[in-house]
């Protein structure tokens, strides 16, 4: 099941995509699409239902974040085992950890908002991960269980203020709209192996990223199970895990960024696109 959320920014509603790729309107049925319906139980019910019998939904609706009230929004970096390499970063002996501000999180087709005095902003193409149970002390053997569901994820980076402002990489990851999530989020059972999964990126029509899931260093899997030995995981949590090789600062002899016009689109096998355009705050 491919579940969306649509509507104008903080009024989105809950739908679904039907098997002809039409937008049906859940709102009948749930109040939105959060941790509070994401739950084995809840996720049943709306499989349930014939998607026919729900409202058809006009084109032309905004496509907001394909999770609403998202409570953390937690990121893995240098996962995968040829960006490190492009980077020149050591392999990490467990998943890098930081976090991206929720404010940062848009619709998979908003535009990305450059910063003020922002000359080094790149572009990540990576698998997002929703959980949708309370997850503590899990095992890698029953992790994938407590996961909802899958989507794409642009993780957006200042790479000036990540590197250079003193402190973590927060600092870079969290400027407004730096966080495009959705457009779908695919429940887990259409998702047959999230380690298997082809990606890219193009900006401008330029192929950037070409990557697979199966490069990371650590598994969805293993994320999960190593997170929750550090804190309780909650239902609508989302875990970005990492991107493939193609970044802006991997570029030899000298790195590219975005500049306002440019135009990103990512794409993961099964999970839908992606499309942003680059715009620049005055």
């Amino acid at each position: 099941m491919k579940l969306v959320r649509f509507g104008p920014t903080g009024a989105e509603k809950p739908g679904l995509l039907d098997a002809a790729g039409q937008l049906r309107d859940l709102s009948g049925h749930i109040a939105d699409i959060t941790g509070a319906t994401l739950d084995d139980a809840s996720i049943a019910k709306l499989q349930a239902l014939d998607p026919t019998s729900l409202p058809l939904v006009t084109n032309g609706q905004r496509i907001g974040p394909c999770v609403g009230n998202i409570g953390k929004f937690l990121c893995i970096g240098l996962n995968y085992s040829d960006h490190a390499a492009e980077t020149g970063a050591k392999i990490p002996e467990h998943p890098i950890l930081f976090f991206k501000a929720n404010s940062a999180i848009v619709g998979a087709y908003d535009d990305v908002v450059m910063p003020r005095g922002s000359e080094q902003t790149d572009w990540e193409v990576e698998l997002g991960v929703v959980i949708g149970k309370t997850t503590k002390y899990v095992s890698k053997e029953d992790a994938l269980g407590h996961v909802a569901g899958y989507c794409i994820v642009n993780d957006v980076s200042e790479r000036h203020f990540q590197a250079n402002l003193t402190g973590q990489w927060t600092k870079g990851k969290s400027c407004d709209t730096f966080g495009p999530t959705g457009p779908w989020l695919v429940t887990r059972d259409e998702v047959e192996d999230p380690q298997n999964l082809n990606m890219s990126l193009d900006v401008n029509g330029k192929r950037m990223q070409t990557g697979n899931t199966a490069t990371m260093i650590f598994t969805v899997a293993e994320i999960i199970e190593h997170l929750s030995q550090l804190f309780t995981l909650h239902p609508g949590d989302v875990i970005t895990t990492g991107t493939p090789p193609g970044v802006g600062l991997g570029i030899k002899p000298t790195p590219v960024f975005l500049k306002k016009g440019d135009v990103m689109e990512l794409s993961i096998e099964g999970l839908g696109q992606q499309r942003q355009k680059v715009n620049q705050d005055d």
